[in-house]
């Protein structure tokens, strides 16, 4: 065998191997994002998901009680209710725009309904308090729940019906139940603001009064 048979044998034999290379490479790459995509239909193609919004005073302590929740796809604090658009946590607190904080839950009907988000509202507020939610004072503190829909706004007027027969409570129940307008997401500080900044969070939940409250209503 000459020389330079040889060596067109070895180049052709390189060229094979890399384009199995390169083959194998492609497949990897293919398989790695449909598997990802895989993981995650269920939320991107679900078109069942489903939208709520409540305000229980302080958003820092309205997001952790829903994020543990089988079913809730995402959640997120901002500010609705209000006559001006796209307003500041300042401008929000001032109390002149007529904002409430609030959270956005968006949620799987199929794995949650809004019934048992009702549940967790009424669970971690104090309802019969105006304009008030413990140590924090003015109406972007009311306690509210913003229907999307008729169906939405039925169970949140039977469920507040519930909770005033219940005898839970010695006061009237104040808690707003009005048609949703736009949802303004807070500033990224505030969101999931538990996590980002436990100690803060652990201190202001105790310190304001909330976390002894719920304990003594509801042992949690």
């Amino acid at each position: 065998m000459s020389y330079n048979l040889h060596e067109n044998m070895v180049i052709s034999l390189i060229k094979f191997i890399v384009i199995i290379l390169l083959s194998l490479i492609t497949l990897t790459q293919t398989y790695i994002v449909y598997a990802d995509n895989e993981s995650k239909g269920s939320n991107i193609d679900n078109k069942e998901i489903e939208k709520a919004v409540f305000a229980g005073g302080c958003f820092w302590c309205m997001q952790n009680p829903y994020d543990e929740l089988k079913g809730v796809v995402s959640t997120a604090v901002g500010y609705t209710g209000g006559n001006k658009d796209n307003p500041t946590y300042e401008e929000v607190c001032s109390g002149n725009t007529g904002h409430a904080e609030a959270i956005e839950v968006l949620y799987d009907p199929l794995q949650i309904s809004y019934t048992e988000l009702l549940n967790v509202f009424w669970r971690n507020i104090d309802p019969t308090t105006l304009n008030r939610q413990f140590a924090d004072a003015g109406t972007q503190y009311r306690t509210a729940i913003f229907y999307h829909n008729e169906e939405q706004k039925q169970s949140a007027e039977s469920s507040k019906r519930e909770m005033e027969q219940s005898g839970i409570h010695d006061d009237s129940i104040v808690t707003e139940i009005t048609p949703a307008s736009t949802f303004y997401k807070a500033e990224d500080y505030h969101q999931k603001y538990y996590e980002k900044c436990p100690l803060k969070y652990k201190m202001y939940k105790s310190g304001s009064g909330r976390e002894q409250y719920l304990e003594d209503m509801w042992g949690n």
